[in-house]
């Protein structure tokens, strides 16, 4: 089952979701405001991922440009990055799609095919 981890008021994570159901695929939606994945479980999502960690931030947020976190991100040891995202969902790039092996960041409907469909 994939853990979808989503903002509801944001557009990108609606039109996601309506994939997911219009796809039929067995998901659970979980509020990243309100339930953020776990630093532990981050780095689980990460490693599988392939990505760099900063992709995993929410660059275009509010929170992270209150943080000045553009500057502060390099100086940061993986561990305080992964806690960090941990503590605010609202840091975490959206929506965050995984089921134990495969990752997706954001919503590319073609990305979203090729993983989930």
């Amino acid at each position: 089952m994939i853990r979808f981890y989503a903002y509801p008021k944001c557009s990108t994570c609606r039109n996601a979701k309506k994939w997911l159901d219009a796809s039929g695929a067995d998901y659970e939606a979980i509020d990243i405001a309100e339930t953020p994945p776990s630093a532990e479980e981050l780095r689980s999502i990460h490693q599988a991922s392939g990505l760099e960690l900063k992709k995993f931030f929410n660059t275009s947020g509010m929170k992270y440009r209150e943080l000045g976190l553009k500057d502060k991100l390099q100086a940061m040891s993986e561990e305080e990055q992964f806690d960090l995202l941990a503590s605010d969902g609202m840091l975490i790039k959206r929506p965050l799609a995984w089921d134990g092996k495969k990752t997706t960041l954001g919503f590319k409907e073609t990305d979203y095919e090729n993983t989930w469909g």
